[in-house]
């Protein structure tokens, strides 16, 4: 019962001399990473830097205890970074009082929302999201980052707020006015963390980088040429905070706040599965939405805006060792010592150094490996990458998110309301004469008896289409009189798929002949009995085994007709060829 309400009690016993040595390293290794993230990503947010850094502290502490993940690193993110500029940017300047307030908030609640679904067992549902959509949406999110920091790369005048096509086009109209000395800072920042990202991989590249980008800026004398400083950093722990908890503020949120946890859920719950996979571990669903809502609750009181699962971070806590949560723990411990040692350097840090290192961060988010995959494997799947992609782009952030959810989940209800409806017929070549698929042996099939496979459910959404196909088999052959139905791939059955099955026995028997099931699984049968269906249907029209069916129903056909037929497909035909 503890480990219901304090889940760290169930890791807790893992940890030991060992797990701590490796956790410290892992946690070492987290903050200096997290570092220069945390900076880039509350700027992205439109937030002073500071706020990366408050919620790389207190996020991934709550996250970890009330979590099920062992490595899962939660934080400031990319994506929800800037999901919450665009939220809030309608509503106020961004790094305004006005606008961290409403960060605060729109924080708050999205925890509410996530610790909601969390207690009501709703962790299910991420399995209903397309990860299409979480890919497509990244790199949309990708490439608006990307075009917001080339104002501060290239130095030339965007104002604030302005959409993706308009920015592009104040570029366009500013080129002339680059700036050399910004671009400069800027591009040699990003050469040098891709050259250590290269060759030099485990050092934390994003930190050197900057650092070489400020040295840059003072070679340069930056300063004395436009080049502006991103300021330092208040050197201190997170200080309390509060959300507006006004109607007014709650009502202009609330939208927004949804689609900032949907999409937090989607990423802490899809890299803790990602992560898991690798280090064989279970994840509950349903306690990470609770762990993700109370380290958003608490955050939005610290100072902190929403965080959720960092797929950069969590795998190298892996790949550095982790055994436990701790380890989460430990990096939140070094960056607040790490911070409170050197948060005066950041006066030297230019922002078009932060600018280069954004683009690069950006540039990582598209998966092109993905991306490639899924327009070559579906049209359907490259519909949801596509629409959601362009969404991102030219529309509201939150109306991509749900666009594309519901446009994957479109796609799913039109797959599942189409059954397919697979003819089968014996193999003479096999000693057991299984049932084969006709599409992928060439057979012959019986005139009168037409033995069919119905691979999917069959409720409201799939009846109309079932009975289409099962009545169009009569318009393309004629001479058909008996349906034999293999039900062992129907999982599932409504109300409206046993009617469905009463009005085709009917229909089948009306021509002369009738429709059989075979195989069904218990938990069908056991609702076609207790809503009466079977007793419609007939007990003598559903069958245990394929050998009892077709002997059943053989005996119904037309003996005249058998006696000139030349398929002869079952071992009752050849009797009466050897009895003529």
């Amino acid at each position: 019962m503890w480990r219901r309400f304090l889940p760290f009690l169930a890791w807790w016993p893992l940890v030991g001399r060992d797990s701590l040595r490796t956790d410290l390293l892992a946690g070492l290794t987290g903050a200096v990473i997290v570092l220069p993230q945390g900076v880039a990503f509350a700027m992205i947010a439109g937030l002073p830097p500071e706020y990366g850094l408050y919620t790389a502290m207190v996020t991934p502490i709550v996250a970890a205890l009330f979590g099920s993940s062992l490595h899962l690193i939660s934080g400031p993110t990319t994506a929800i970074s800037i999901v919450v500029f665009s939220a809030i940017s309608h509503h106020a300047d961004p790094g305004t009082p006005e606008f961290i307030s409403l960060a605060l908030t729109l924080t708050f609640l999205a925890g509410l929302y996530q610790l909601a679904f969390g207690l009501a067992r709703l962790g299910t549902l991420i399995n209903f999201v397309s990860h299409t959509v979480v890919v497509a949406f990244t790199a949309g999110a990708a490439v608006l980052i990307m075009t917001s920091q080339l104002k501060h790369v290239l130095g030339v005048y965007v104002p604030k707020g302005e959409s993706f096509l308009h920015t592009w086009v104040d570029i366009f109209n500013e080129i002339g006015d680059i700036n050399y000395y910004i671009l400069t800072v800027a591009l040699s920042t990003l050469i040098f963390a891709l050259l250590l990202k290269r060759f030099l991989p485990r050092l934390p590249y994003l930190l050197l980088a900057m650092i070489f980008g400020s040295l840059v800026s003072i070679i340069l004398n930056g300063e004395a040429h436009g080049v502006h400083l991103v300021g330092e950093i208040p050197a201190h722990l997170p200080p309390l905070s509060s959300p507006d908890f006004s109607i007014a503020t709650i009502r202009q949120l609330a939208p927004e706040a949804l689609a900032v946890a949907l999409l937090g859920l989607i990423e802490a719950v899809s890299i803790a599965r990602s992560v898991a996979t690798r280090s064989h571990q279970s994840i509950n669903g349903n306690q990470e939405f609770i762990g993700q809502g109370l380290s958003n609750i608490v955050g939005s009181f610290f100072s902190s805006y929403a965080g959720s699962g960092s797929f950069t971070r969590s795998g190298i806590n892996y790949q550095a060792g982790a055994k436990t949560p701790l380890s989460a723990i430990f990096a939140a411990v070094f960056l607040a010592l790490i911070v409170l040692l050197i948060a005066p350097l950041t006066a030297y840090l230019p922002i078009a150094a932060m600018g280069g290192i954004i683009l690069l961060v950006g540039y990582n988010l598209i998966d092109f490996h993905q991306i490639k995959g899924i327009i070559k494997a579906s049209r359907s799947e490259t519909s949801i990458l596509a629409v959601t992609f362009l969404a991102t782009l030219f529309l509201e952030l939150e109306f991509a998110i749900y666009a594309g959810i519901l446009l994957s989940l479109v796609f799913y209800l039109n797959r599942t309301a189409h059954p397919r409806i697979v003819a089968l017929a014996p193999d003479p070549e096999e000693r057991q004469r299984h049932l084969t698929n006709i599409e992928r042996k060439t057979l012959l099939e019986c005139p009168q008896l037409k033995i069919i496979r119905i691979d999917g459910s069959l409720f409201f959404g799939a009846v109309s289409d079932t009975s289409t196909q099962l009545r169009r088999l009569k318009k393309k052959e004629p001479t058909l009189t008996h349906i034999l139905i293999i039900a062992d791939s129907i999982n599932f059955i409504d109300i409206a798929g046993g009617e469905m099955l009463v009005q085709e026995v009917k229909y089948w028997k009306a021509q002369g002949g009738g429709l059989y099931l075979c195989g069904l699984k218990m938990e069908v049968e056991n609702f076609l009995r207790r809503g009466g269906y079977l007793d419609e249907m007939g007990e003598n029209n559903v069958f245990t085994s394929k050998t009892q069916a077709i002997a059943n129903i053989f005996k119904q056909l037309d003996a005249h007709q058998c006696q000139t037929c030349e398929h002869c497909i079952f071992l009752e035909c050849q009797n009466i060829k050897n009895s003529a």
